[in-house]
């Protein structure tokens, strides 16, 4: 195997990686104007059937987009999974959920965002 046998799939998952974190980073953001907690357990599938009962903060816009981010995560990480590999994009989604609980502390500490 070269270098260039190598350097295609090595940019493809950078890509995925990037795509990912920008969606999640602002995932993140729409949960801190809600005030919702979104890591902790049950959340992420009370937030997705529209429950917006999670949220500390009166805020329907944000929590519409939020609903949306994360529906949309779903269609990207199983495009990720389908183009990579389910293994592959574990490892990319716990290499940005780690990044983004250093961003975001105050979105919980339950266990994988997705």
């Amino acid at each position: 195997m070269t270098d260039m046998d190598i350097q295609p799939g090595m940019y493809r998952t950078e890509w995925w990686q990037r795509h990912l974190e920008e969606l999640d980073r602002e995932i993140g953001r729409q949960a801190l104007l809600c005030r919702v907690r979104l890591l902790d357990p049950g959340v992420i599938d009370r937030v997705l059937q529209g429950d917006d009962s999670v949220c500390a903060a009166d805020n329907r816009r944000a929590f519409d987009k939020l609903c949306h981010l994360l529906r949309m995560h779903f269609v990207v990480r199983q495009k990720t999974a389908g183009e990579l590999g389910q293994a592959r994009t574990f490892d990319i989604e716990s290499y940005v959920i780690g990044r983004l609980r250093k961003s975001f502390p105050d979105i919980g500490e339950g266990g994988p965002l997705f």
